[in-house]
């Protein structure tokens, strides 16, 4: 089993001073909270928000994943050189139609060099 990075196992302490290592590695979920039933749902999830990953032939961000709770809904897949070989924030928008009940969303994603990144949950009530 891989190790899975997540900001909040950090220290405050430590974020502060590794602010720039942790924001370029940890995915970020951008959604409505809420969603009704049935309908589509659009996700995006993007890679840093204050500093940008490198997009080098071995060192850059592999793939993107959207969970619900323990179900991947849905994967895309970098190779290098995706972005034109210079830094950025990776991002992707998935669309997944609503189920009945209420979902918590994870996104995770992994840099060739520093491993799995897992972003905070995100609640999204279905009615």
């Amino acid at each position: 089993m891989p190790r899975v990075f997540k900001a909040i196992d950090i220290e405050q302490e430590k974020k502060e001073l590794r602010k720039d290592y942790f924001d370029r590695h940890t995915p970020v979920i951008i959604c409505d909270s809420k969603v009704k039933k049935g309908n589509k749902l659009q996700v995006k999830v993007r890679v840093g928000t204050d500093y940008v990953h490198p997009d080098d032939f071995n060192h850059y961000i592999s793939y993107v994943q959207l969970w619900n709770r323990e179900t991947l809904l849905a994967e895309t897949r970098f190779l290098p050189g995706t972005f034109g070989n210079k830094p950025g924030n990776p991002e992707v928008d998935f669309y997944i139609v609503a189920p009945e009940v209420s979902m918590s969303l994870t996104a995770m994603c992994l840099c060739t060099q520093h491993g799995l990144w897992m972003s905070e949950p995100k609640a999204i009530k279905v009615v």
